[in-house]
């Protein structure tokens, strides 16, 4: 892969969002100086001809596809048809917009939740398309294989480097706390704040606390991609992961302990685990040279800040 100039155009699609503004923070701070990050009021992604006119224009030397409808184990089970279309909408108008504005070289970040519910652990890119997806996020994991295959069918036939990122469960700034359609990690750290306020005895979790997790903070994330745009290699498929696991009452636990709240975790099994145990073998980038810093404990407390933050701005 040649070198990308600092000032050249980049271009980070979904940059409002949790994935895409860590992008943005990452590359700027990488000394890149044009980094193209629109509003959606500037462009509507599942809108086909904006998008081709937008990339057209101003010809990014790079595209970031962090943009997608994305939700917990209940808003993907619930809005089914909104998740598989509303993502094959993005990401069909971005890669294929890309390859007509002549874009060489995309990077397609998609989700672990890709891969079987009952693969071998850890996970590696190899399992993809070997058996059954868990059920309960089955439209949103299609959607972004999807993705995955065009990735690799445009570089194959138009010889473009657009590759695919798998990163594991994400968690920090700019994540979504709201109870309904959040993922486990904000949804817990909610959850404790506010039974905390409350004086509660009782912490409610989801599930039977059993399911094991991967969790990375979303800046190691960011971390990861701008090296892997940066630095030489022939993967199109690589996942990106911290290399362990946890329990979701583990999780709870140290959520508990961050946030200082003392009650009992109660666990409410009428409501679904998911996939028993989600590990990704990320040992192709470990190969490459990159390593997470952030320890999930010391990831908690800077998203528990951001959560405070994000509070004190409703205010």
């Amino acid at each position: 892969m040649a070198t990308i100039a600092k000032d050249a155009p980049i271009f980070v699609a979904g940059a409002r969002g949790m994935v895409g503004s860590a992008l943005v923070r990452r590359l700027r701070a990488g000394g890149y100086t044009k980094v193209l990050a629109p509003y959606r009021a500037e462009l509507d992604l599942t809108q086909q001809a904006p998008v081709e006119r937008y990339l057209a224009q101003h010809q990014p030397a790079y595209v970031f596809i962090a943009a997608a409808k994305v939700g917990g184990i209940h808003a993907n089970n619930i809005y089914r048809a909104d998740f598989l279309y509303q993502n094959l909408l993005i990401q069909n108008n971005l890669i294929h917009g890309a390859h007509l504005a002549d874009v060489q070289k995309l990077m397609f970040l998609g989700s672990s939740c890709i891969y079987p519910k009952l693969a071998p652990q850890p996970i590696k890119e190899e399992y993809l398309l070997t058996g059954l997806l868990e059920s309960t996020n089955e439209p949103y994991a299609i959607a972004k294989i999807a993705g995955i295959k065009m990735c690799e069918a445009y570089s194959a036939q138009h010889k473009r480097e657009y590759i695919s990122v798998m990163p594991t469960n994400l968690y920090g700034p700019n994540d979504n706390y709201d109870l309904a359609n959040s993922h486990v990690l904000p949804a817990l750290i909610r959850k404790a704040h506010e039974a905390k306020l409350r004086g509660d005895k009782q912490y409610v979790v989801w599930g039977s606390g059993q399911p094991l997790r991967e969790f990375l903070y979303v800046d190691d994330l960011a971390d990861a991609c701008v090296f892997l745009f940066e630095n030489q290699h022939t993967d199109t498929l690589i996942n990106i992961g911290s290399g362990s696991d946890v329990s979701i009452g583990e999780l709870a636990e140290t959520v508990m302990k961050v946030v200082g709240f003392e009650g009992e975790i109660v666990f409410d099994t009428s409501k679904p685990d998911g996939t028993p145990r989600k590990l990704m073998d990320s040992s192709r980038l470990r190969k490459l040279g990159w390593a997470p810093k952030v320890t999930l404990e010391e990831g908690i407390a800077l998203a528990y800040r951001d959560f405070m933050a994000t509070i004190a701005k409703q205010e």
